[in-house]
């Protein structure tokens, strides 16, 4: 034990390896259904620095610059926009619930005389974000960064418990029905927006003869024939077929006009076709400008393109959309249709398939560089003391704008999400790690200073903007309870919490709130941290 003891003193890779493996096994448990995640690493640096161990010079600042830039790759494509359109709403709730947090710990911070690096570390904590964490140690420097990751430990357990305890039982206190709320919140027209897959036989007389393409389908919007039966084979409709008595048609289209163009053509028909599955569905990366930003009901995907949209995924999350669902760049769309409908489509969206997974080292070296350099550039007014975005607002404010406009110059603003996500899962633990050791060593003497009043006000940050946005959330903008619910969680940065509302209705609501107000909280907090930073320094 002494000789691994040495080890790791006389070895800073092995321990900062160590830390992070150790830290991950701490925050892979779960207890109901609740775990720390990667968080884990920050407890276990602690511990470590307590016990006087050390990490390579330099790791944390690689840590935060991947980290910050990669949270900002991901939430680019969504950020203004979310600022701009039908999110407006969402954003407003996440501008309050940060808003209120970093206020409380303000007068808190007043109220208990805290340090500044305390104080933003409890923030950072209590409303469980690691991107404000890693403004404010950046902010601080490494003389302030050890308060810092202590608050942030401190009140993060709270932080994760508090939310998901708070969706879990205020819908109980309230005595609110979710899976009802989804039912009266769904678009009477959504079940008619429902796209259906059926094989009809051709009985109408009066079609014998004319060419299918001229046949006045078109007429029912959004419902068209895709397939013709032949030789025992559904095979793709040519320009040239002809209705004949008894032919098996497949019929594609919304159920409002699907009961129509039946009757119109003839009869429905149960009999077992083959047809090619694999080949009808597809993987699509939304990147052209003339897409994003518009509805699926503006894009008309099956009217125009013959194919069908039925799932998108968006920061990570995949739902189901509707005809209102907006259509943001670098979404994940699986569209299902005939091959040749998806190769236009596919053109049509932008999609590359080796974007999806590609990664281009060259646009992440040269984004780096420039975030980094942004985050030097002095800004100030004349007269007044010049400031700089740091290490993690230059990064961060590049990477939001590549990941918006997808492109500038040679530069790509997107990351396949597998490389994103390991990247910032790796610049997160090297950021955490090296936090976690240059706090451990004043651990115990600050919580003995401060007492159990810190401890009271990371709860207060967390429970404080939760009560505040349910109701303006409900009243003021006029959210159901699912929408509130999931822009809370969203404005909390709470995948936990989102987590525990989704396990209890099947409803799509929530997490397309929770994506909406999700980025526009991220960067909030970091602007806030860097002020109570300013504020209280």
């Amino acid at each position: 034990m002494h000789a691994l003891h040495q080890l790791l003193l006389d070895q800073p890779l092995i321990a900062l390896f160590a830390i992070i493996a150790s830290g991950l096994l701490l925050g892979s448990i779960t207890i109901k259904g609740i775990n720390l995640g990667s968080s884990g690493v920050l407890f276990t640096a602690l511990l470590a620095g307590h016990l006087g161990y050390r990490v390579p010079a330099g790791i944390g600042t690689l840590g935060l610059v991947l980290f910050v830039y990669c949270v900002g790759i991901g939430a680019g494509g969504r950020f203004f926009a979310a600022l701009a359109r039908e999110g407006a709403d969402l954003a407003k709730l996440a501008l309050v619930t940060v808003g209120f947090g970093g206020l409380v710990t303000w007068a808190g911070t007043r109220l208990l005389d805290l340090p500044a690096d305390l104080a933003t570390g409890i923030f950072a904590g209590a409303l469980t974000s690691t991107p404000a964490l890693a403004a404010a140690t950046e902010g601080l420097g490494a003389a302030g960064s050890r308060g810092v990751s202590i608050g942030y430990g401190i009140a993060y357990p709270f932080g994760v418990i508090g939310v998901v305890l708070f969706v879990q039982l205020l819908p109980r206190l309230l005595k609110l029905d979710l899976e009802k709320i989804a039912e009266e919140s769904r678009d009477p027209a959504e079940s008619e927006e429902r796209v259906e897959t059926v094989l009809v036989e051709v009985t109408n007389p009066n079609l014998a003869g004319k060419k299918i393409a001229d046949a006045g389908l078109a007429n029912f919007n959004a419902c068209q024939i895709s397939r013709i039966h032949r030789e025992g084979r559904l095979t793709p409709l040519e320009y040239d077929d002809a209705f004949e008595p008894g032919q098996l048609l497949l019929l594609v289209g919304r159920s409002r006009e699907m009961a129509i163009a039946i009757d119109y053509l003839g009869k429905r028909s149960d009999k077992q076709v083959i047809k090619d599955v694999e080949n009808e569905r597809q993987l699509l990366l939304v990147t052209s400008r003339s897409f994003a930003g518009r509805s699926l009901k503006e894009i008309a995907p099956l009217k125009n393109f013959g194919i069908v949209i039925t799932r998108v995924t968006r920061l990570g999350l995949t739902f189901v959309p509707n005809s209102g669902t907006v259509i943001e760049r670098n979404d994940q769309v699986t569209a299902v249709g005939r091959a040749d409908a998806l190769k236009n489509f596919a053109a049509a969206v932008g999609h590359r398939s080796s974007a999806i997974d590609a990664t281009d080292l060259l646009s992440l070296s040269a984004g780096l560089t420039l975030g980094i350099i942004v985050g030097l550039i002095p800004i100030g007014l004349p007269g007044s003391t010049p400031i700089t975005l740091g290490l993690a607002g230059g990064p961060l404010l590049v990477a939001l704008l590549l990941g918006h406009f997808g492109r500038v110059g040679r530069i790509v603003g997107h990351i396949p999400r597998p490389t994103r996500m390991l990247l910032q899962e790796l610049g997160l633990v090297f950021f955490l790690a090296n936090a976690g050791i240059a706090g451990g060593g004043s651990l115990v003497e600050t919580i003995q200073s401060y007492g159990l009043p810190i401890f009271g006000l990371g709860i207060a940050v967390t429970v404080i903007p939760l009560m505040v946005a349910w109701p303006i959330a409900r009243r003021y903008f006029r959210m159901n309870a699912l929408q509130s619910l999931g822009g809370i969680c969203g404005g909390m940065t709470s995948t936990p919490a989102l987590g525990a509302i989704t396990a209890k209705t099947e409803s799509q609501i929530p997490v397309v709130s929770y994506v909406s107000a999700y980025p526009v909280a991220l960067v909030i907090m970091i602007l806030v941290a860097k002020a109570l930073v300013a504020m209280l320094g």
